[in-house]
């Protein structure tokens, strides 16, 4: 699913964490040579590339934080995975701020600056490997295109109850699909070759979202382990999910599409 933090599709959140990734890990190898090679002056480098990755640490979890808010599907099994990357990466960069100020202190022992330094090193590495999950398997921050280059497309609505207007009926070219956000509930809007369908973004196996699938003779597909589903019933097609999801009413009214809720 596109991130909503991006340049021309690029999400910004992947870019940035290669930068503390480089100076944390800069820090304790600085640290490591200085004591293993007796060059003392190397301490102010390992200082340094610490303070230079807690900034940009910082930085990096802005945009990580808001795709994890407004991107990663609610109540799945990446939306869990985010939520442990985002606390250890929180409890990594704690720890190389208590480094920061903790070698600034007269007598500070050398051996807890490297201790923690390795702690916070193991920390990023298990975020950086859930992370790459994230990219790799739930595909956050991948930016699908359709047949003829049609682009992501979603739309939020503050009405949640009636007969809602959602598109107009040249925005969507056949077997593209729509994503609707309204209150507490994601919906699916898909054009086939003769009508349009409504239904549940959240595929019932491992909460994965239907809307960065693909759709291909009336059958939608969930891209993270392949269920499918009939979009006109929203039945069971092809497993490992075990039931349905939910489908709605979609109406045509002159120039716009509209579904009921």
């Amino acid at each position: 699913m596109r991130s909503r933090i991006h340049i021309k599709s690029h999400p910004l959140h992947p870019i940035l964490v290669s930068f503390p990734i480089a100076f944390f890990i800069g820090a304790l190898f600085a640290d490591l040579a200085a004591w293993l090679l007796e060059k003392p002056a190397l301490f102010p480098t390992a200082y340094y590339l610490n303070m230079a990755g807690v900034a940009f640490g910082l930085v990096a979890a802005v945009p990580g934080f808001i795709d994890f808010l407004y991107v990663v599907p609610p109540k799945s099994s990446g939306k869990k995975r985010a939520a442990q990357h985002g606390i250890l990466n929180a409890a990594m960069i704690l720890i190389f701020i208590i480094v920061f100020f903790y070698r600034r202190t007269t007598g500070a022992n050398f051996y807890v600056v490297l201790a923690l330094e390795f702690a916070g090193v193991i920390l990023l590495s298990i975020a950086g490997w859930l992370g790459g999950t994230l990219v790799h398997r739930n595909q956050i921050g991948v930016d699908h295109r359709y047949a003829n280059a049609g682009k992501w497309n979603e739309a939020r609505f503050d009405k949640n109850t009636g007969e809602i207007a959602v598109a107009s009926v040249d925005e969507l070219k056949v077997n593209a699909m729509k994503l609707l956000h309204f209150k507490n509930k994601r919906i699916v809007l898909a054009r086939t070759e003769n009508e349009w369908f409504a239904f549940d973004d959240h595929c019932p196996h491992r909460g994965g979202p239907l809307s960065d699938g693909a759709i291909a003779c009336g059958i939608v597909q969930c891209p993270w382990h392949g269920s499918q589903f009939d979009i006109k019933t929203g039945s069971l097609k092809n497993g490992p999910a075990k039931k349905g999801i939910g489908t709605y009413p979609v109406t045509q009214k002159h120039d716009k599409i509209f579904i009921t809720l």
